[in-house]
């Protein structure tokens, strides 16, 4: 992937190493326990953490102070984080105009990059959660080790897999920007279901995997960057982290009315759908019948 030719963004801040666990917080054996009891029950592990460690987190803090000049310096000249400037700031290119050619006004979202732990908006967060947005605070939240996890524990490999991962994060900004979040949150409160295979919350996340590709789709034709292999990439980090393939690897078995993301082939099928056809009114997920 040829991304060095994307405009860089202004809008990731660095705040890795400034996270300050206590003596009282959870292990990564425990936030991984966590995360495996959210996908069997099908409850939002980002709410079971911020839960359980929200004392901890009141009593011991997470120092998460602003970022110097020193430190925006530093953030040019590492690559991964270059990496990290170039796609948000392709996906601000692409969204700006979408929205513009429809009347409308696209809101950056800020990056923050962090290292183990972070405090955002939304609540306290562990690395082991992996990349998320919280629509509280309209920030992306990425630990630069999920990339490393994607390759060795799910076999997915390739810039453009990460890419895919950056933008479908960006997707769920786009889903604030134009009211999608507070549906399903509003349906949450009612006390309404919204686990399950055809549920809100899955079709609310293959609605960002699909504005992921619409987002892939403008960019190929801005830049004619991707190579060989990075369409297949990106399609098999979508396959590689469906609910149905990481329970299979959690828990041996697959139970489909705790999914929250979608299965493998529904992760890829709308994905694919937004490449092609480079249109956002092409995802609308929550209408359409799912595989």
């Amino acid at each position: 992937m040829r991304w060095k030719k994307a405009r860089r963004s202004d809008n990731v801040v660095d705040q890795r190493g400034k996270g300050r666990r206590s003596g009282k917080g959870l292990s990564l054996a425990a936030i991984a326990a966590i995360v495996i009891m959210g996908l069997v029950s099908g409850q939002d592990p980002i709410q079971i953490i911020s839960n359980i460690a929200g004392q901890a987190v009141q009593q011991g803090g997470i120092n998460l102070g602003g970022q110097t000049a020193e430190q925006s310096e530093m953030l040019k000249s590492d690559p991964q984080s270059e990496f990290v400037r170039a796609i948000l700031g392709d996906t601000e290119d692409t969204w700006r105009d979408i929205f513009s050619q429809a009347g409308n006004h696209y809101t950056d979202p800020k990056l923050v990059l962090f290292s183990g732990s972070v405090r955002s908006a939304c609540g306290y967060a562990d690395a082991a959660i992996g990349p998320f947005y919280c629509p509280a605070d309209q920030q992306v939240y990425l630990d630069l080790s999920f990339f490393t996890e994607m390759e060795q524990r799910f076999a997915a490999t390739g810039e453009f897999a990460q890419a895919y991962v950056i933008a479908h994060e960006v997707g769920h900004h786009v889903q604030t920007l134009l009211g999608v979040s507070t549906h399903v949150q509003a349906a949450r409160q009612r006390g309404e279901r919204v686990e399950g295979h055809n549920g809100l919350l899955v079709r609310q996340e293959l609605q960002a995997d699909c504005l992921a590709g619409v987002w892939a789709h403008h960019a190929q034709q801005r830049h004619n960057w991707l190579e060989p292999g990075d369409l297949k990439d990106a399609l098999n980090a979508a396959q590689a982290i469906g609910d149905d393939r990481l329970q299979k690897q959690a828990q041996g078995y697959v139970v489909p009315d705790s999914f929250t993301h979608g299965t493998s082939q529904q992760r890829e099928h709308w994905f694919t759908q937004g490449y092609k056809t480079g249109k956002a009114n092409q995802c609308d997920t929550f209408s359409a019948q799912l595989l």
